[in-house]
C-alpha cells in the first residue's frame, strides 16, 4: 500500500519553545547507547538544501512522486534530466562537522546506530559505518524490471555520453539532487533504459509517496528498542517514515532529543529541542565530550 506524500505540517500554537542548552545532549551521550536519526538539515552546511524550514525547496519545488515517475515516459524523462544535472552538484558535497561530529561519537562508543533520512552518502563518508540509509541512496540506480543494481557513477557516464549537448543551467539545486529546470530544458534529453534488460531505470531511493521497504522499518524499530536515548538531528519529522520512530521512543519512555533550528512535528513528545544550527550545535556537543572532531574521512566513489 501506498500513501499520498505529506510535504507540508503546520506547527501548532501549544508547541514548546526551542532552547540553547545542549547539556541534556551531552549527558545523553556521556551515558552512551543514543541512536541517532538524522534528517537532511544535518546536509546544509554541506551545500545541500534542506525540504522545509526557512529556504526549504519545498516552498518553491513539488519532488517527484512515484506515481508520477512509474505513470509516463515523459515524467521520468524530466527526473532524470534535472537528477542527471543535480548529480554533478550532489556527488561533490562533503561532510560537514555535524556529520563528522556523528562520526566522531560512533568512534568512541556513544552511539548505539544512526538512522539517515537523507540520500546523500555524507555520513558515511565523514566515517559512519553501519549507517541505515531510511530513504535509500542516491549513488545506486535499481532497475523496476530485473531489479539490478548499479552504480549512479555508471548511469552518468553513460547519460554523459548520450546526451553530449546537455548544458543548460539550473536555478536550484533540491535535497533529493533534483535541479530546477525548464519543460524546454529538458525536452530533448534521452532517457537510458538497465543496461541488462532495458527496463526502467530508477534512482534506489524512496520516492514521495512510495513506502519504505517493511523489512528496513523494522530493522529501524530494533534500533529503536536497543537503545537508550533517541537524538534527532535536523529533521522536521513532518513525514512519517520518521516521526514514528519519535512515537516509538517515547512510548516505551525513552528520552527523545532533537536539535533542529526549527519547530518539529515531534517537539511535544521530546524532551527538548535545541534551537541551534546543527554544525556549531554539535561541535560544542564535542567540547563538551572532550572528543576531537574531523580528521581523516573516507572519500566518496
Amino acid at each position: 500500500m501506498r500513501t499520498r506524500p505529506t510535504l507540508h505540517w503546520t506547527p501548532p500554537p501549544d508547541l514548546p519553545p526551542g532552547t540553547t542548552d545542549l547539556q541534556p545532549v551531552v549527558d545523553a551521550l556521556s551515558a552512551g547507547g543514543v541512536l541517532v536519526l538524522s534528517g537532511a538539515g544535518i546536509s546544509t552546511e554541506s551545500g545541500i538544501p534542506a525540504y522545509r524550514g526557512e529556504g526549504g525547496s519545498l516552498s518553491r519545488h513539488t519532488p517527484m512522486t512515484y506515481q508520477d515517475f512509474t505513470a509516463g515516459a515523459q515524467a521520468r524523462r524530466r527526473y532524470w534530466a534535472r537528477s542527471h544535472l543535480g548529480w554533478r552538484t550532489f556527488g561533490r558535497a562533503r561532510p560537514n562537522a555535524g556529520h563528522q561530529a556523528v562520526a566522531a561519537f560512533a568512534r568512541h562508543g556513544l552511539l548505539s546506530g544512526v538512522i539517515t533520512q537523507n540520500v546523500d552518502g555524507l555520513h558515511q563518508a565523514a566515517g559512519s559505518e553501519g549507517v541505515v540509509e531510511l530513504h535509500g541512496s542516491l549513488a545506486r540506480v535499481r532497475c523496476l524490471a530485473c531489479d539490478a543494481v548499479t552504480s549512479r557513477h555508471d548511469l552518468s557516464v553513460r547519460l554523459e555520453e548520450a546526451n553530449a549537448a546537455f548544458e543548460p543551467v539550473a536555478a536550484e539545486i533540491n535535497p533529493d539532487g533534483d535541479a530546477d529546470l525548464s519543460d524546454e530544458q529538458v525536452a530533448g534529453f534521452r532517457v537510458l533504459p538497465c543496461a541488462d534488460c532495458g527496463g526502467i531505470l530508477k534512482p534506489d531511493v524512496v520516492f514521495f509517496g512510495e513506502t519504505v521497504p517493511a523489512q528496513r522499518i523494522e530493522h529501524c524499530r530494533q534500533l529503536v528498542r536497543e537503545a537508550s536515548t533517541l537524538l534527532v538531528l535536523g529533521s522536521s519529522l513532518t513525514v512519517m517514515s520518521g516521526l514514528r520512530f519519535v512515537r516509538q521512543a517515547a512510548q516505551a519512555e525513552k528520552p527523545v532529543l532533537i536539535i533542529n533550528r526549527d519547530a518539529t512535528r515531534g517537539d511535544q513528545l521530546a524532551h527538548t529541542r535545541v534551537s541551534l544550527p546543527l554544525g556549531t550545535a554539535l561541535r560544542s556537543v564535542a567540547d563538551g565530550l572532550h572528543l576531537p572532531v574531523g580528521g581523516s574521512t573516507l572519500h566518496r566513489a
